[in-house]
């Protein structure tokens, strides 16, 4: 019986031991697998956020910060309208006729409709809405969900300036080339005119045909785009040349924002000078 109680007895407590060595194992495991967990997380935390700050430095696609945000150069003294930020490219805090403010609706009550009385005192303002985020719109005639917004300014101003940028160049190479001042361009050409001694065999009916056909492709490509970034900068096939890439595009819609406003400048002074002036020539003008 002795033998049997110590063989029982040990066996119970090597169980016990086992079972507590079992649970300590488990145990220890669970808390290694939790603190591994821990460093592991830990790990993908402080490698996410490698990344997180790596991939920011590599999409910095601005040049120096002088050109943006509220530290920005500003063409009026003194504090910008707080409706511009500088977030816009170009942007240089002018706007003395607050023509880029956003849209604000008042609504006023009914004025006091008495005919039998001797003043009839106007509905005094109840309430003011501003306006929802701008959109595009898929009406052609109206292409935004807001005329007077600032977005809509900004794609105005970018075909404006193209045009002036395209006619300036044009203006001038062309008097350089023929000897033709721009003013002068269209009665030539109804006579028929040359480029570079050249005849050219197109009368004005082929040409509008062909600028016609030209300008609807673009204006239909651009009406129908209801995303307001493509509509001012396409790429695709309107960059043959792939020149605008991430890291310099900023920069390059900033220099075309001031050429575009130097060309519109420069072309309504064209204008001005053969409406009013007596020279049309803008060769002439500026002593080429």
């Amino acid at each position: 019986m002795a033998t049997t109680f110590v063989k029982e007895f040990m066996g119970t407590n090597v169980m016990a031991a086992t079972k507590a060595t079992v649970t300590s194992r488990a145990v220890f495991s669970t808390e290694a697998r939790k603190t591994n967990t821990k460093k592991v997380v830990k790990k993908v935390v402080r490698k996410a956020g490698t990344k997180k700050v790596v991939a920011k430095k590599k999409t910095a696609r601005r040049g120096p910060q002088s050109n943006f945000g509220p530290n920005r150069p500003l063409w009026y003294p003194g504090q910008p309208p707080e409706w511009l930020d500088g977030s816009m490219i170009g942007d240089r805090g002018f706007d003395p006729l607050g023509l880029s403010k956003p849209s604000e609706f008042v609504q006023i009550d009914l004025d006091g409709l008495d005919q039998n009385s001797a003043k009839n005192p106007a509905g005094d303002v109840i309430g003011r809405f501003a306006t929802g985020k701008t959109e595009v719109s898929e009406d052609s005639l109206q292409p935004y969900s807001e005329v007077f917004d600032i977005n809509r300014f900004r794609e105005c101003e970018l075909i404006h300036g193209r045009w002036c940028m395209v006619a300036s160049l044009g203006a001038l190479v062309g008097e350089a080339a023929t000897g033709v001042s721009w003013v002068d361009a269209g009665k030539v050409q109804l006579e028929g005119c040359q480029y570079l001694g050249v005849p050219i065999s197109f009368s004005i009916g082929q040409l509008v045909f062909v600028e016609a056909l030209l300008m609807g492709y673009i204006e239909v490509a651009r009406n129908t785009e209801l995303d307001s970034e493509k509509r001012c900068y396409p790429g695709g096939k309107f960059d043959p040349f792939n020149l605008a890439t991430p890291e310099d595009i900023d920069n390059l819609k900033l220099a075309e924002i001031k050429h575009s406003r130097l060309a519109m400048v420069a072309f309504f002074i064209f204008g001005a000078e053969a409406l009013f002036g007596d020279n049309t020539s803008p060769l002439e003008a500026i002593g080429f």
